[in-house]
Formats: structure tokens, sequence, C-alpha cells
């Protein structure tokens, strides 16, 4: 069974960083485009960034441009996200998912295999 797992969430001062990992189990992620999303309560989920299953094409949100960067270690079959410079508007559920175009980068593709989610909140 397909499952990705995300982990490295928290609560963090505004400009601060955290760096989140999504790990695939029961597949291989080589050959999937990965995206990050986020959901804040009352709000629509929207995507963060993505990614090629090669990691050479990426796409970020307009809102996280500079600040976040979308990275991916096939050899451990996990992918990242680091986010710097944090703001309170940041805080959010957010989730990865998997999207077998491998070649897209795009965020409004096919993405299943959600995980369960990481809180991150950014707060003083």
């Amino acid at each position: 069974q397909l499952q990705l797992v995300e982990s490295g969430g928290g609560l963090v001062q505004p400009g601060g960083s955290l760096r989140l990992s999504c790990a695939a189990s029961g597949f291989t992620l080589d050959y999937y485009a990965i995206g990050w999303f986020r959901q804040a309560p009352g709000k629509e989920r929207e995507g963060v960034s993505c990614i090629s299953s090669s990691g050479g094409s990426t796409n970020y949100a307009d809102s996280v441009k500079g600040r976040f960067t979308i990275s991916r270690d096939n050899a451990k079959n996990t992918v990242y996200l680091q986010m710097n410079s944090l703001k309170p508007e940041d805080t959010a559920v957010y989730y990865c998912a998997a999207d077998p175009s491998p070649k897209s980068s795009s965020c409004h593709g096919s993405f299943g295999s959600w995980g369960q989610g990481t809180q991150v909140t950014v707060s003083s």
C-alpha cells in the first residue's frame, strides 16, 4: 500500500525555520512527482511547492518564493521542504502527496496517497 508520512512540524517563532520531511513506504518515489500542500483553519487547501521525480523541476506558490525550498533524496525515498523566514500566515497543517506524472512539477496534477499531515504553527 502506498503511504506517505510527514514529519518535522512544530511551533516556531516568526523568522524561524523548520524542515519538513515526507517519507514514502510501499513504493519508490523515483517515479512520482511530489507536492507539499497546506490547509489553514477555515481556508481551502493550497499547493505550496511541487517537484518532479528527478528534482530537476520545481514550482512554488508566490507566497513562499524565496523562503521555502523543496528538495528530494530518492535514495532515501524522502522529499523535504525547508522553510525559512516563517511568518504567522504560514501556520497550517502541511501535507505531502504523490502524482504519478514523474516529469510534472505542477501543483495542479493528480495527487494521491496523501499523508496524515504535520502541524506548523508560527507564533511568538
